[in-house]
């Protein structure tokens, strides 16, 4: 199944008169039970609108089909607990109950906790969105503002950060890294001016935090914060150690970036990128979303320039006296490409 994700500008849309929708439960399209935990405070800020391809239908018991088949893929393929919208509209017309108002998605890292992630299905590839697809959108969006559950001044976007993320390669092709990053203005630095990083870099060193590790998104933004200040008030650094952190969300949260130098391993700060995952990883691995994120930002920086092909990768406790990035991380970094003890 291919997902092509796109910004859809409604300008016309007037909100003075409205319908509410009509809403094919979970429970009418036959979806299995509900897993996902992290809540949705309301009213959100952002609504965030993709297509998915591959999926035509135009009666509500074939739409139902396909939504069944993409909640197995979603659960079973991709590891994630539900669909990962809140709600889809069928080219039918029909708007189809995803996670719902009060459950947080997983359609964009960084927004999840912040968004209604909708999504268009059921219609041909290369033709437009049915007349009753966008009648049923302006009437969920509506809605969503009438009952609370949406700002009146939202904003309707798109987040993406490359280009390449928009069509994945097809399962034949070489896998295209394609990191989920979270700038640094979504979970709001600190302004700060320090050194410049040389690129491209020659090492990645893997490290952990340590403390407390995060499952959800809003969860990760506070630790990043948090870490951020830890290392400027009490360390004294000029900011956040180190060049990316990851978190079991699967989000890669953007510290210092590609162009400056880290602190978080003297004499490597600026020929070495520094990876962090959040937590503390002696005794357990991160889980696998994390795992895949750092393995992605890597192969992005090789692809990019930002890390030179013939890299070497450490672990922490390679290079100074420390327990990080804790034994169970360690144990699975050992097997990267491009490793050395």
């Amino acid at each position: 199944m291919r997902m092509l994700l796109w910004l859809l500008i409604f300008p016309a849309w007037d909100f003075g008169t409205w319908e509410a929708p009509t809403i094919v439960s979970r429970k009418e399209w036959g979806a299995r039970s509900q897993t996902c935990r992290a809540q949705l405070t309301q009213p959100v800020a952002y609504v965030i609108m993709n297509q998915l391809t591959g999926m035509e239908c135009q009666e509500q018991d074939v739409c139902s089909q396909r939504l069944r088949g993409f909640q197995s893929h979603s659960v079973y393929t991709k590891g994630w607990c539900d669909v990962v919208y809140n709600f889809l509209i069928g080219d039918d017309g029909r708007v189809y109950e995803g996670v719902g108002w009060d459950v947080q998605g997983m359609h964009t890292q960084g927004y999840n906790n912040i968004s209604l992630g909708i999504a268009f299905f059921g219609n041909k590839i290369g033709s437009s969105l049915s007349p009753a697809a966008l009648s049923a959108a302006e009437d969920l969006i509506s809605y969503a503002i009438q009952k609370g559950h949406l700002s009146p001044r939202y904003i309707q976007l798109l987040i993406l950060n490359e280009e390449v993320c928009l069509v994945p390669q097809k399962p034949v092709m070489p896998r295209k890294a394609c990191p989920n990053i979270i700038s640094r203005s979504v979970w709001e630095a600190r302004e700060t001016h320090c050194p410049k990083m040389s690129l491209p870099a020659k090492y990645v060193i893997i490290i952990h935090t340590a403390g407390t590790t995060c499952n959800v998104s809003m969860d990760c933004h506070i630790r990043v914060q948090d870490i951020q200040s830890f290392h400027m008030d009490t360390q004294h650094f000029c900011d956040i150690g180190y060049h990316f952190l990851v978190g079991q969300d699967g989000g890669v949260y953007e510290g210092v970036g590609w162009h400056i130098q880290g602190s978080h391993t003297y004499g490597y700060n600026d020929i070495a990128l520094g990876i962090a995952f959040i937590g503390n990883f002696v005794e357990k691995p991160p889980n696998a979303a994390a795992l895949e994120a750092a393995q992605n930002l890597i192969q992005y920086a090789v692809d990019k320039g930002y890390l030179t092909p013939n890299y070497l990768l450490v672990g922490h406790s390679d290079i100074v006296n420390t327990l990080s990035p804790g034994k169970a991380l360690y144990n699975i970094i050992k097997t990267w490409p491009h490793f050395k003890h």
